[in-house]
């Protein structure tokens, strides 16, 4: 008899964080934790496999699941490939982006996890096999609003800490200029702005960058879907562009691809369709001008899911990290970086449970 999905639950978490500086924003609100959703799926026969959504809304993303994802999702088969895809054809009446393109980004993680454990096999192996066993990493340092001072600071610290890359969350010159002093000049500095600039600015403002070597600026252009105004703004400074954490849907990620709009693909596996959509994405920057590079601001489920899609495609990539201490790490027992490289898991799905799930009930949202 074939194992069915018998529930489909949605797991809030808040975790308190400390990055080295005053609370930063979020959506307009002092942010003082960082919210997630985590996804468990249980088997007819008890095996769990966990995910990822993108909370930025925890009370919202749990009614989702609750009474849209979970009533489809049970006594379906986890071993079908086309059942997230189907989900999200169902469910397009709701908004083809937002809340239940992230919902269904987690449930798609948690499935992956589940046919892994069910084949015995770690997910980089469902992928093709890793090509490598440790993946490095960058350091993403959150936003410290161009005090130069604590810029200079943490990424001395994150330098201290092991990371050979570093990116900013900054949006003037001298933020990045503190930065490249305190890193030195030969290592990997990117810059994202987090959609600071309109099509007539932009230009003048990554210009005014360039003679600290950016890798590239990411987000440069509100809105983000203006592809146009993002290959203008390449064509006007030369220096290369990374977009793709807020691109709606996988059609909207392969129009960046087809049309060489950036230099950098950045989908999220918790926002823009799980597993699925990110290793369809990896395919198809293989061979092209765009590399892959997809956005991992996260800590759960998603950031081990991004781990084994990176360890398995075949050009080498470096994978995102946020810079900050948490009130509680998944993963900190299970998951080991070293000489600023994340270990990929060999253990069946992806690797390892997030906790013990008394530990997440102290965080829960």
């Amino acid at each position: 008899m074939s194992t069915r999905i018998q529930s489909v639950t949605c797991h809030p978490l808040r975790l308190p964080f400390d990055h080295g500086g005053p609370a930063p924003k979020f959506a307009g609100r002092v942010r003082t934790t960082l919210d997630s959703c985590l996804v468990r799926v249980t088997l007819d026969n008890g095996l769990v496999g966990w995910g990822e959504a993108y909370g930025a809304e925890l009370n919202a993303m749990a009614s989702i699941f609750t009474g849209r994802v979970a009533p489809l999702a049970c006594g379906q088969d986890p071993t079908d490939p086309g059942l997230t895809a189907a989900l999200d054809r169902i469910l397009h009446n709701m908004g083809r982006s937002g809340l239940v393109s992230h919902a269904l980004s987690g449930l798609d993680i948690a499935l992956w996890d589940l046919r892994g454990k069910l084949a015995g096999q770690p997910l980089h192996a469902l992928l093709g096999g890793a090509k490598r066993l440790t993946v490095p990493a960058y350091a993403s340092l959150l936003q410290y609003y161009g005090d130069e001072a604590l810029v200079s600071r943490n990424v001395q610290a994150a330098c201290a800490a092991g990371y050979r890359h570093i990116k900013l969350h900054e949006r003037t010159p001298g933020a990045v200029r503190a930065a490249r002093h305190a890193m030195g000049p030969a290592m990997p500095l990117m810059v994202d702005v987090n959609c600071a600039w309109t099509a007539s600015q932009a230009a003048a403002e990554v210009n005014a960058m360039r003679d600290d070597d950016p890798l590239w600026i990411e987000e440069p252009i509100w809105p983000p879907e203006d592809l146009s105004a993002l290959m203008a703004l390449r064509e006007a400074t030369g220096i290369p562009t990374a977009v793709g954490e807020n691109a709606s849907s996988l059609y909207e990620l392969r129009q960046i691809i087809a049309t060489g709009a950036a230099d950098y693909l950045q989908p999220s596996a918790i926002k823009g369709g799980g597993v699925s959509v990110l290793w369809a994405l990896s395919q198809a920057c293989e061979g092209t001008s765009v590399r892959f590079s997809p956005q991992s601001a996260f800590f759960g489920p998603g950031f081990l899911a991004t781990l084994h899609v990176l360890a398995a495609q075949a050009t080498p990539a470096v994978i995102e990290r946020l810079f900050c201490n948490l009130g509680f790490t998944p993963y900190a027992r299970t998951l080991t970086f070293q000489d600023g490289a994340f270990a990929v898991p060999s253990r069946p799905g992806l690797g390892a449970d997030p906790a013990d799930e008394t530990d997440l009930a102290h965080f829960a949202g």
